[in-house]
């Protein structure tokens, strides 16, 4: 999915600080509906997860929660889109080493 969008570092900024009021540590005020913005929220939440660590459902529902209250939605784009992994049983949840959100990085 990440190819399919072409996002400017300038529209990415207005995209995050209209969603992120607090600044993007802080709690999200509302999910996008257009999935290009969903996109660039979801990736600046991933951040908040280590690559190649492997998190119970509770963790990660634990770490989302602090950010939006449907977290389920959230984990389940991150999960839809490829940013995060599960085995088959849902118990266990991780992000591989592939780099995902990356600010540096072109999209």
């Amino acid at each position: 999915m990440k190819d399919t969008f072409q996002i400017k570092p300038e529209e990415r900024e207005k995209i995050l600080k209209s969603y992120f009021r607090n600044g993007v540590d802080g709690p999200l005020d509302t999910f996008p509906s257009k999935e290009k913005r969903k996109y660039i929220i979801a990736e600046e939440i991933i951040k908040r997860f280590e690559k190649d660590v492997q998190y119970t459902e509770k963790e990660v529902n634990d770490t989302l929660r602090q950010v939006y209250a449907d977290f389920a939605t959230i984990r389940r784009f991150f999960i839809d889109n490829g940013m995060m992994r599960r085995h088959d049983d849902g118990k266990t949840y991780w992000i591989e080493g592939e780099d995902h959100g990356s600010s540096s990085e072109s999209v």
